[in-house]
């Protein structure tokens, strides 16, 4: 057997020296494979296929969510190969391993649903560790269900190493133009005795035909296409069909532009800039996305070290208009966008109206601006995206809301349908679960404000998404007529008037866990307020008497999350600085 060459063997046939190849593309791998005294590491290698010349290329982790846990992650498999074989004809060696998944559209409505932003932060910790451990001198991370998507970018960004993100792709629409959200709604439906069990049961087994990511603008597409105007992700990748040849092609690109991207330098520290997160809320706007982006932007921008924050929201907001029909708000899918040019067309579009940062940097290694230069314009027939001068809304319908409710903030997604202001008795409930009753069985009625609190980041813990109590109420006709608030967070494919990430939580002492039934909460989102009408005398008294209540768990994920985690108007991140 030939002896493996050392760092200066190695050197001398390519024609660097050796301080050149350890501040190279080699960085972080050859500390690991090189020279005599890693013998063991090399043969533990061999083991999993590496040969002589692998241990010259820099190494390629592959972080694939792939699982059969959801529909969203259940072709991740395939595409993480793919992206391999790109790393490797690159003249890379690509190596993929796993990271976790969960399914928000299994686990909505029930205690499941608490670990759901907690993978988000286990997903960052893993590929950190993972590509820590093994010295990964770049990376490819493929996600598809909601916390993928944050959760790969924030790992990615801890390390710091060249880099690309790819998204899974979006499902395509089920018998009846249905989705994940047409079968929560049917359950309300159903609950108020509009819907038969048999009409039930033919929605359920027809909505979800096959993999990709829930197919409106939900939280997955949203972050998708956050992440691709951010500079993270190949042009194209957030508007693909899962199982197309566009997708499998996205991902051999993308483990080819790694190597590129090492040749380079170019490192998410030098993309993941303020101006690219202004470019990503300028989308996501644009787009009428999901109340989530505005927790995981946070989380992200925190993550590189950007500042970034909840007025940042408002303040672009007030530039930016909503010009996409697509779900839950709208009439259109994901997969109908797709197939009329994504969202390159209307990127091309905000730029030229001067909304874009168009000098930020991608991981193409070229600018925005470039990489829009010769895209098409949209077919001139299509109705998805309006133009900028006759916009569904003309500012943002993400609003953070301030009052006495919410003194640090909180998040609302009002896209004008429901209308801009509500006034209403609280209705109080100290769970979803019991919140969720109430609405079924009649209690809450036209005009109330549903207040659902012990349900943010630490009281949860996990801040559940309150997509089965907003079905249940469009799902038995009063989404009009009654408001949500909550300390928790909205599934994107809640719509309605409804506020969450309502800041101090009620388990600090937030004025959310001082309201009583009957009180008057008014939430107006021109003026971006969020009150009730109880005298500071009154709330005073109040907190004197209010007690924190025991925590929910004790031991296990979920008590160490708590004990770790930012409030909601930081980003709920647990890697914070002390």
């Amino acid at each position: 057997m030939t002896e493996p060459t050392s760092p200066s063997q190695n050197a001398s046939q390519t024609g660097t020296s050796q301080d050149e190849v350890a501040q190279g593309s080699r960085r972080h791998s050859a500390p690991v494979v090189d020279g005599p005294g890693k013998a063991a590491s090399r043969a533990m290698l061999r083991a999993v296929g590496f040969n002589d010349e692998d241990f010259k290329k820099p190494q390629v982790g592959v972080a694939s969510t792939w699982s059969m846990v959801t529909p969203c992650n259940s072709h991740i498999g395939e595409l993480a190969e793919l992206a391999r074989e790109g790393a490797d004809a690159a003249g890379g060696k690509g190596v993929v391993f796993n990271t976790i998944t969960i399914s928000d559209g299994i686990a909505n409505g029930t205690e499941g649903m608490k670990y759901s932003l907690v993978s988000r932060e286990v997903i960052a910790d893993s590929i950190e560790t993972v590509a820590g451990c093994e010295g990964f001198d770049g990376l490819v991370a493929i996600g598809g269900c909601d916390k993928n998507m944050p959760g790969c970018v924030m790992g990615l960004a801890r390390l710091d190493r060249p880099s690309v993100f790819v998204y899974g792709g979006t499902i395509m629409p089920g018998k009846g133009h249905t989705d994940i959200v047409s079968v929560f709604e049917a359950m309300g439906a159903h609950s108020r005795g509009d819907m038969d069990l048999i009409e039930l049961k033919q929605i359920e087994e027809t909505a979800i035909p096959g993999p990709g990511s829930c197919g409106g603008m939900y939280t997955a597409n949203t972050m998708a296409s956050a992440i691709e105007a951010l500079g993270m992700s190949l042009p194209g990748s957030s508007a693909q069909n899962a199982i197309s040849q566009e997708k499998r092609d996205d991902c051999k690109a993308a483990g080819e532009a790694v190597l590129e991207l090492l040749k380079a330098d170019i490192k998410p520290s030098d993309i993941m800039t303020r101006q690219a997160f202004e470019n990503a809320i300028t989308v996501i706007i644009a787009l009428g996305g999901s109340t989530n982006a505005v927790l995981h932007l946070i989380g992200m921008a925190r993550t590189i070290g950007v500042e970034l924050t909840l007025s940042d929201f408002t303040e672009i907001g007030k530039r930016v208009p909503v010009v996409a029909d697509l779900r839950p708000s709208g009439h259109y899918m994901m997969s109908e966008l797709v197939a009329i040019g994504g969202i390159q067309p209307l990127m091309k579009i905000l730029l030229e109206a001067g909304l874009l940062h168009g000098d930020c940097l991608t991981v193409t290694g070229k600018t925005l601006a470039e990489n829009l230069a010769n895209v098409e314009p949209y077919p001139m027939d299509q109705s998805i995206i309006a133009p900028l001068d006759q916009p569904i809304k003309a500012q943002s319908h993400l609003r953070i809301l301030y009052g006495n409710l919410a003194p640090e903030g909180a998040v609302a997604k009002i896209t004008g349908k429901e209308g801009t202001r509500f006034s209403g008795p609280a209705r109080v409930f100290g769970s979803e679960e019991e919140a969720q009753a109430r609405i079924n069985d009649g209690t809450v009625v036209a005009g109330d404000v549903v207040v659902i609190r012990y349900e943010g980041p630490k009281g949860g813990p996990g801040m559940r998404e309150m997509l089965t109590p907003t079905s249940a109420i469009m799902g038995r006709g009063l989404g009009n007529d009654v408001a949500l608030i909550t300390d928790g967070r909205f599934s994107g494919g809640s719509h309605g008037f409804v506020v969450g990430h309502v800041a101090p939580e009620a388990f600090e002492g937030g004025p959310l866990g001082l309201v009583e039934n009957g009180d008057l909460i008014t939430i107006d989102a021109d003026a971006d307020t969020i009150d009730i009408d109880v005298s500071d005398d009154e709330m005073a008294r109040r907190q004197s008497q209010w007690q924190q209540p025991a925590p929910r768990y004790t031991r296990g994920v979920l008590a160490k999350y708590a004990r770790h985690v930012s409030s909601a108007s930081t980003g709920a991140v647990t890697d914070q600085d002390d």
